[in-house]
């Protein structure tokens, strides 16, 4: 029985993870500092595969010291822990968005390589290309060009990983697109869920920087993605990069909008300007390596996520979404 770590196990795509291993039969050990609570695992607590660990992954022993209580090394680390999305990082800082997503990055793998762990996966985001230069969409072999604080500290991680391509332990980075849909620990400062919540609540959607386009995956289709990279041949993701979404999932804003009022027609939307040092991506996104290379193409795409998530906030599923610990920062713009 295979034994998956997972940092950040507690949060949006670690908590839907950790129930799918422990469904196909894994055993799963989630190291986490609960900084948006603990409620996603608990249900999972009384399970014989499921360990938890209260940690932060910036402590220098946090993996090795996991492994105290009897349990084996993991035969992957899942490395999902960090400061997500620029918002987040314009909060905190510079300083703080480098310890926490690149040298918390450096010190995980090095623990994990010094275990003997057999791969490494690495969340990190299609934020790192930034703008599309000539309107093409991007492959994993496009330049970057980063357009915030978050996505120059994924691509500083990359860049570490990459650089330990031939150690024991093979790194595999997946760039995933902009996540939407249900999970243990969900999530509303992103575009279709806060989309759905604003409409859903306010009657009303305030829209910026229209007609951008962006990729958009569901989370269980990450979730799918992500266990596929952990079961695929070593010699298929050694080193490798691949764009996480689909073909399928590029959108515009107003895509995204006709979509949310196709369920409810009756909300109104407002168009604004603004100009600000954010996030400003406005690109297309291929997926043809992961579909090549692992077989993956998603299940679900944003009409089905849409719909869970009027579902869940029409029957109090979900009793206070506008509660802070659904979201990573409180500013975001749509």
């Amino acid at each position: 029985m295979k034994h998956i770590l997972i940092t950040g196990g507690a949060g949006y795509i670690g908590s839907l993870l950790t129930s799918e291993l422990l469904r196909l039969g894994y055993r799963v050990s989630v190291l986490d500092s609960l900084l948006f609570g603990g409620e996603a695992i608990v249900p999972f607590l009384h399970h014989p595969n499921f360990h938890f660990v209260k940690t932060d992954v910036t402590e220098p022993r946090a993996v090795k010291d996991s492994l105290k209580d009897g349990w084996q090394k993991p035969d992957a680390v899942i490395h999902l822990a960090a400061i997500v999305g620029f918002p987040a990082c314009q909060a905190v800082g510079k300083q703080v968005a480098w310890k926490y997503n690149v040298d918390s990055t450096k010190m995980v793998f090095e623990q994990a390589a010094d275990l003997g762990v057999e791969r490494f996966v690495f969340a990190s985001t299609y934020s790192n290309y930034g703008l599309s230069p000539d309107g093409k969409p991007v492959t994993e072999e496009s330049p970057l060009n980063p357009q915030s604080l978050y996505a120059e500290t994924k691509i500083a991680a990359e860049e570490f990983l990459l650089s330990q391509k031939d150690s024991s332990t093979a790194p595999l980075l997946f760039r995933f697109a902009t996540l939407y849909g249900l999970s243990p620990r969900t999530r509303f400062d992103l575009i279709v869920n806060q989309f759905v919540l604003e409409a859903f609540t306010k009657r009303v959607l305030i829209i910026y920087q229209r007609g951008y386009s962006r990729s958009f995956v569901h989370i269980r289709d990450v979730a799918r993605g992500v266990i596929m990279g952990l079961e695929a041949e070593q010699s298929k993701i050694r080193g490798q990069i691949f764009n996480l979404g689909t073909d399928n999932g590029n959108y515009s804003k107003d895509d995204i909008v006709a979509l949310v009022r196709k369920r409810m027609p009756e909300v109104e939307i407002e168009y604004k300007d603004l100009t600000f040092g954010g996030d400003m991506r406005d690109i297309t996104v291929s997926f043809a390596k992961i579909k090549s290379v692992l077989g993956f193409d998603t299940t679900l795409d944003v009409d089905d996520g849409i719909r869970e998530l009027l579902f869940a906030l029409k029957t109090g599923l979900i009793q206070n979404p506008t509660d802070t610990r659904y979201r990573n920062a409180q500013f975001i713009v749509q």
